[in-house]
């Protein structure tokens, strides 16, 4: 069973979000999915894993960015404008307010108050940092998960200043999406404190689960081997998928899942089990 709320951050920001699971809210533990630029939580494979996971025994939380670019559609990009105005300092707040909203009783009254994290491509390095700020969160898993948010040159920087913004074509949609510069300002702000990856999974000390397609050609399964490097080898599983790509052969909208796609989900279900329900107490 699921259903969707509306959360509003204090910023005044609206959170929309679809929670599975709801009906044993506050008993089990929590999994927030977080997904990544160009996500959604109705995109491809979102809602078959808020299924998989709450059947499994686990409230699950998928929910939009406030600046993600998804307005009243569900599974359209309509907000634009909200989109370039994105900043990745602004989504790591919005998830910590929501995990704080869910521990104060948002959903309901909470008596097991065990967090893990989902984080899909940026949604990886999201989360690994925000995890990192907030020991509520017990375990973190991240598929496809860049290792760095630094992602463009030296001339596409300038070229981004000059022009106040950066395109982006969405290959799916074939809308040109803009990022302000705002983005490229909070980057080089906040890349030695708040947004530092690197640090984040040196420092992380909870468990890790990194999962990473051999084929990925959007983020390359370099950066899961840089991430796993960096980490506590005590802590952190690193599984590589062979002969599959970012979304682990899956695609919007859902035609269903595949064999690669369980193998994700039954490591990603192992390590949850282990840490969340058996491993923290």
């Amino acid at each position: 069973m699921h259903n969707d709320f509306v959360f509003r951050t204090s910023k005044e920001n609206i959170l929309n979000i679809t929670a599975y699971g709801i009906e044993n809210i506050g008993k089990i533990p929590c999994i927030f999915l977080v997904h990544g630029f160009k996500g959604f939580k109705d995109w491809g494979f979102a809602p078959y894993i808020g299924k998989f996971l709450s059947e499994n025994g686990f409230f699950v939380c998928t929910f939009n960015f406030s600046h993600n670019g998804i307005g009243n559609n569900p599974t359209e990009f309509t907000e634009l404008n909200k989109f370039a105005e994105n900043t990745f300092s602004l989504e790591i707040f919005e998830l910590s307010e929501l995990i704080d909203a869910y521990i104060n009783g948002f959903f309901g009254q909470v008596t097991d108050s065990s967090i893990g994290l989902i984080g899909h491509s940026r949604g990886g390095g999201i989360a690994l940092l925000t995890a990192f700020n907030k020991k509520d969160v017990n375990a973190v898993a991240v598929w496809a998960s860049v290792s760095d948010f630094d992602r463009y040159s030296e001339r596409q920087k300038e070229k981004w200043r000059k022009k106040g913004i950066f395109e982006v074509l969405n290959s799916r949609t074939k809308q040109v999406m803009r990022l302000n510069l705002s983005l490229l300002e909070d980057l080089e702000e906040n890349k030695d404190n708040l947004l530092n990856i690197e640090k984040s999974v040196k420092e992380l000390k909870r468990p890790l689960l990194i999962v990473h397609g051999e084929q990925d050609l959007a983020v390359p399964v370099k950066e899961g081997e840089n991430l796993y490097n960096l980490s506590n080898k005590d802590l952190t599983d690193f599984v590589k998928i062979p002969a599959t790509g970012h979304t682990f052969d899956v695609v919007h909208p859902f035609k269903g899942s595949n064999p690669k796609f369980e193998k994700v989900l039954s490591k990603t279900l192992d390590f949850f089990n282990k840490n969340l329900k058996t491993g923290h107490q």
